[in-house]
């Protein structure tokens, strides 16, 4: 059989088991030779999946091989290490005793277990990084290291499409190739809530407690969604506190911070909280340009003779601002829209291709509701807000506003500066400028701008 008739074989299984069986059971292993005898070795991340998948799926494995090669009689599942990946030579293993046999050699693969795939294109040297994520960077380039735990665990969160995953991904991309010693596990905390309700169900919560717990780096993505179910909770807990206990790396994301995720428990919350808790912002103008700017290097190569106009990248940073994944995708259609209707990428062809989401992105808060949420979050009066008294209870809130303003809405510096009580220009650049700087350096103020943006954006 060839690994050809393999990836065939495989679209049928995942038409037969359903795609949750498929991802997750038979998506991790690897055909790897025929030996003598019949038997089909396949290579498999840990002893743990070899086990499941020949007791539930390795009669009907052996029925589709059997149907494609007739002389294909026992199947064999071997731990993948240096000597059995696809790259390198298969080296020989003992015959197995039934149909479906499991060999029981120890883990040494330093490839990322079964859980979520990791995408090629979330590496580090594909992150963008500017201000808003720079902290999160930083902390992610210490553990993808793979040396003594510093933090843990590290959690980073964020709202949709600051690059939370990209960063999880980098970390184990860069933890699989520097450190093959390491047994790491990536996966969606719904990924983890389907296994243990599956080991209940079929009463092997050894078998997941062995595998959770047998890691060396344990990444669990969108952790929010375990919030209010209970048991998943307590299994979790208790993963976690075993990790930590072997000084083993754990890595958490979520779209929002610890303390703010409902119907999670307490204890989890305050296991959560003792790591290093880093937020990704929002991203900034610049951050915004310099992500495009990459993204054309990368369009230059696909499309060498289409011409951009001075002045576009400058205009889709600006005005598509709330979401990074839609901001690249906004790049993607200008530029195979272009291709298409072999005309240069004018300004005009790109409010034409994209109307539809710079609609959608148009900023529609005003300032007055600006003005009156800042006033409530720091519980002072609008009018104490807008006027003209400087002392600092009253002129830190007035910048936080100033700055939202700039942020959230398409109005000019002087206009914005007539809202706050008639304020010159100048005074309401110096207060953007000063938040920006506050942002890096006093979490508080950081959270303040973040909690207030995403009510006013809710």
């Amino acid at each position: 059989m060839t690994k050809e008739q393999w990836g065939a074989l495989q679209d049928q299984l995942s038409s037969t088991i359903g795609e949750n069986n498929y991802k997750t059971w038979i998506q991790p292993i690897e055909f790897h030779c025929i030996e003598p005898g019949g038997i089909a070795v396949f290579n498999v991340p840990t002893n743990f999946i070899g086990t499941y998948v020949s007791q539930n799926f390795g009669e009907l494995l052996l029925a589709k091989l059997a149907s494609m090669d007739s002389e294909i009689r026992r199947l064999k599942f071997q731990v993948a290490n240096v000597d059995t990946r696809p790259s390198q030579q298969p080296r020989p293993a003992p015959a197995a005793g039934s149909a479906a046999s499991t060999q029981t050699a120890t883990a040494t693969s330093g490839d990322v277990l079964p859980g979520a795939p990791l995408d090629a294109r979330f590496t580090f040297d594909s992150f963008i990084v500017g201000k808003p994520n720079e902290l999160a960077h930083a902390a992610a380039k210490r553990v993808a290291e793979g040396g003594q735990v510093t933090f843990n665990p590290l959690f980073l969160y964020g709202g949709v499409g600051l690059g939370k995953t990209h960063l999880m991904h980098a970390i184990a991309w860069d933890l699989r190739n520097h450190r093959p010693d390491l047994n790491v596990l990536y996966l969606s905390a719904e990924q983890f809530m389907y296994r243990f309700v599956q080991a209940l169900r079929e009463r092997r919560m050894m078998d997941f407690k062995e595998l959770f717990r047998s890691v060396d780096v344990l990444m669990v993505d969108d952790v929010q969604f375990i919030a209010g179910k209970d048991s998943t909770q307590e299994e979790f807990f208790h993963t976690f506190n075993a990790l930590v206990d072997q000084n083993k790396q754990i890595i958490i994301s979520a779209d929002r911070a610890p303390d703010e995720i409902k119907d999670l428990e307490n204890r989890i919350r305050s296991r959560l909280q003792s790591g290093l808790v880093v937020d990704l912002h929002p991203t900034d103008y610049e951050l915004r340009l310099g992500i495009l700017q990459s993204k054309v290097q990368n369009y230059r190569l696909q499309y060498p003779s289409l011409q951009l106009d001075d002045g576009i990248l400058e205009f889709l940073a600006h005005r598509i601002s709330t979401n990074v994944r839609v901001l690249e995708g906004a790049l993607t259609r200008l530029f195979a829209f272009a291709s298409l209707v072999g005309q240069p990428i004018t300004m005009e062809l790109t409010q034409d291709c994209l109307a539809d989401v710079l609609r959608a992105s148009d900023r529609k808060i005003s300032i007055e509701e600006i003005q009156r949420k800042v006033a409530e979050h720091y519980n002072i009066r609008l009018s104490d807000l807008i006027g003209p008294k400087r002392v600092r209870n009253f002129a830190r809130p007035r910048q936080v506003a100033m700055y939202l303003c700039k942020q959230l809405t398409a109005r000019s510096l002087p206009e914005i500066g007539r809202r706050f009580g008639g304020r010159d220009h100048t005074t309401v650049m110096h207060g953007v400028k000063r938040i920006e700087e506050l942002r890096t350096q006093d979490s508080q103020i950081a959270d303040d701008v973040e909690l207030l943006r995403r009510a006013l954006e809710a």
